[in-house]
């Protein structure tokens, strides 16, 4: 007997959800529901300067409205310091790192992608006071091809080496998303990711990350994402507004009819969430974007 789904739905703190982020929660919990697993929580908490005050506490509040309630305690990737530093040492003893002291408007002048500046400094010492980030190396050639199997898009196929070397710690020293995100899903027993396509080109760093830290790599499921009238994504960086929590039924039949779901804003959350339920199959979802409406 297989082990059952863990899905996990992972908010960062930079505000209260929006009708974006509620969608990619509800789909979450449905397919963790309809696998008949368990649905985790974790707060992406490790990037400071972008949180708000308050924000967690907003996010378990909207989830908790909408009926869409997680199992276990939520993590907060605050507290994860010392395993991001361990799966870093444990790069760093495979020659996978280097120091890159290039700056935005180097990578913008080459079209944002990596060309391997820094790559031939290794892990040497720079000047005491040189702020640089830390990157990983990417393979070349058919190496750096890799290919997944998305449970909406169907079979995808990335080539690293056109993505180029990344970052996996910051320049300020913070922990970038790429290496937290690989590190926690394993710790979490995550076993299928379903998240906003506009993060479908992480995918392959991600598993390149599995591969080199020999951890396993969960199925993943990439959602459309709702857009605004500009057919720009709506986000916490472009404005979006905060859900309204006093109509939690409203919000949650708009988010379902727009999946292709039934829903019905005249019927309590958990009796839409229960048909919703019944209905849903991942391969008949949209493939969008979604507009508002």
């Amino acid at each position: 007997m297989s082990a059952p789904a863990i899905g996990r739905f992972a908010p960062s703190p930079s505000g209260p959800l929006h009708l974006g982020s509620l969608l990619a929660a509800v789909v979450g919990w449905l397919d963790a529901e309809a696998n008949g697993g368990r649905w985790l929580l974790r707060i992406e908490d490790i990037d400071p300067p972008r949180e708000q005050p308050g924000a967690t506490a907003a996010i378990l509040e909207a989830l908790t409205a909408h009926g869409l309630h997680w199992d276990g305690e939520p993590m907060l990737q605050s507290t994860r310091s010392a395993a991001y530093q361990a799966a870093l040492d444990q790069l760093a003893a495979a020659g996978m790192l280097f120091r890159c002291t290039c700056t935005r408007r180097h990578l913008r002048a080459h079209g944002g992608s990596y060309p391997g500046t820094c790559r031939a400094h290794g892990m040497a010492a720079l000047p005491a006071g040189t702020s640089h980030a830390l990157r990983v190396r990417v393979p070349d050639g058919d190496a750096a091809r890799i290919h997944f199997h998305d449970r909406l898009r169907g079979d995808c196929c990335f080539d690293l080496a056109q993505q180029g070397d990344f970052i996996v710690r910051r320049r300020d020293c913070l922990w970038a998303y790429q290496l937290a995100v690989v590190v926690d899903d394993a710790a979490q027993g995550v076993t299928d990711v379903v998240r906003g396509v506009d993060l479908l080109d992480s995918t392959p760093r991600q598993i390149h990350l599995q591969q080199l830290l020999g951890l396993p790599r969960p199925t993943y499921l990439h959602l459309p994402v709702l857009v605004d009238d500009r057919g720009d994504k709506l986000s916490k960086q472009t404005g979006a507004l905060a859900i309204d929590l006093s109509s939690p039924e409203l919000n949650l039949a708009r988010v379902l009819l727009w999946l292709e779901l039934p829903g019905d804003p005249t019927l309590p959350v958990q009796t839409q969430l229960a048909a919703a339920l019944k209905a849903y199959r991942p391969d008949a979802l949209p493939l969008g974007p979604i507009r508002l409406t």
